[in-house]
């Protein structure tokens, strides 16, 4: 009777942790890399599916991929294809309007938030700034530096319990990987440097998708 009722007791349990688990919400605050299609806010420009890449289904996205294989749950995609962290975009125009640090205030109430940005800052050349952790001006955050402070510092006020997570994509130049090592280290985010992905036309394919979602099961923990 005893080993039965522990046997109950476990597989109890083991039911419980898993609906835990199934109802973790996850958000995602990114750019092309975490578009797709009807699956991103009306009018923010998705880079997937593309014709030039073999991602075809939103099943095959890193997001997707990682959140199937954890059981967790979407809660919302705020990506927008060529957007900068900072509000200096490519052509060093004013981005303001659609930069990272202007969609903080509609991820839902996630358990984890990924940002998946610093690409768009990369290839457009915006300026890195200096390293700033309070009392931002708009002329601060016109640069990466300084602007990473602010969106991540406004995240963890904003959504409290989130675990947030940064993604730094793979290939570029140093001066934004050493940036987003130092800005996430003082504030105490978690990056994820993301290693061997492999792109068709600048962006994750179906392999570069499945190697983000592994990385992600290796290193981010709850």
């Amino acid at each position: 009777m005893k080993k039965l009722f522990t046997i109950a007791l476990v597989l109890a349990c083991t039911l419980a942790s898993a609906q835990t688990s199934q109802t973790k919400k996850v958000s995602i605050l990114g750019d092309s890399y975490s578009t797709f299609q009807d699956w991103n806010p009306a009018g923010q420009a998705p880079f997937y599916p593309n014709d030039r890449n073999d991602v075809t289904d939103p099943a095959q996205t890193w997001w997707m991929l990682y959140i199937k294989a954890m059981g967790y749950e979407l809660d919302k995609n705020d990506s927008w294809g060529g957007t900068t962290v900072c509000n200096t975009g490519y052509g060093r125009m004013n981005v303001s309007r659609n930069s990272f640090l202007a969609r903080t205030d509609s991820l839902g109430n996630p358990d984890i938030l990924f940002v998946f940005g610093g690409t768009n800052d990369a290839w457009a050349n915006s300026p890195m700034g200096e390293y700033k952790y309070s009392d931002w001006t708009d002329d601060d955050l016109k640069s990466y530096r300084p602007a990473l402070a602010c969106l991540l510092t406004r995240l963890k006020a904003k959504y409290p319990k989130a675990k947030i997570v940064a993604l730094l994509n793979s290939e570029l130049k140093e001066e934004i990987n050493e940036s987003t090592r130092t800005v996430c280290k003082e504030c105490g985010v978690q990056l994820v440097e993301l290693q061997d992905v492999e792109k068709q036309n600048g962006h994750p394919s179906i392999k570069g998708m499945e190697s983000i979602c592994k990385q992600l099961q290796e290193q981010v923990k709850l």
